[in-house]
């Protein structure tokens, strides 16, 4: 069974500084038919401009990805961890008994647009961590590349939750698919372009609710950028 959830269907703010979209409910946004969808928590779709950014705060016992689209990020946290990524580069940091952290834009002429997402950890309580991986361009070209699972399966960074995270780029007529257990779950979330998710046709913005079904089948319609995520 398949569940389409629309693009323009997700929660919206402009804050000025920040434009924001949130496939599920989260901050002031709250829709209580989209509230998750198993441990996957939230997947918002921000754009921040130039010299702007979201102070230190605070989290605790959530497994935390963002994954940059475009432009460039600079992350710092109570760990004393402090990188910058760029496209095609991720970050994974496991809140646990609880850590403070930054996200903010240094250019001076360029947006960053990155999606952060929240993953439910199926163990509480644990120290924090702070990872990092980039993903080569082939890794990920025609084909589906493991980013987070919950042993570092492939080279991939490790979260505390039995999920697994894929992304992939695919160009017009390409396709791609994903093995699934019918007893689980996957969502499919389209951060660029347009695909069709098992004949669907999907664009920017838009994510799939995936269940009972042993594949998902993914297609190209013209240069789309995908995470695929396979949950309990």
């Amino acid at each position: 069974m398949i569940t389409i959830r629309r693009a323009e269907e997700r929660g919206s703010a402009d804050h000025g500084w920040l434009l924001t979209r949130h496939t599920f409910s989260f901050a002031d946004y709250h829709d209580p038919a989209h509230t998750g969808f198993g441990p996957l928590r939230a997947i918002n779709d921000d754009v921040v401009k130039p010299g702007q950014g979201f102070g230190m705060h605070h989290h605790k016992d959530m497994e935390i990805i963002s994954y940059v689209l475009d432009g460039t990020l600079e992350h710092k946290d109570s760990m004393g961890n402090v990188s910058r990524l760029k496209a095609g580069e991720i970050q994974r940091m496991a809140a646990g008994t609880g850590v403070r952290h930054s996200e903010y834009n240094p250019s001076d002429a360029r947006d960053v647009h990155f999606l952060q997402i929240w993953i439910e950890p199926n163990r509480t309580g644990v120290a924090p961590e702070y990872e990092y991986c980039a993903v080569p361009p082939p890794d990920k070209r025609g084909k589906l590349k493991c980013i987070a699972s919950p042993d570092a399966s492939g080279g991939s960074m490790r979260i505390n939750q039995d999920a697994m995270v894929y992304c992939a780029v695919l160009g017009a007529g390409v396709e791609t698919a994903l093995t699934l257990d019918p007893i689980r779950r996957a969502w499919v979330h389209v951060a660029t372009g347009e695909c069709g998710v098992c004949g669907i046709r999907g664009r920017a913005g838009d994510g799939f609710a995936i269940t009972q079904e042993k594949a998902v089948f993914i297609r190209g319609f013209q240069e789309c950028e995908i995470l695929v995520f396979d949950l309990p």
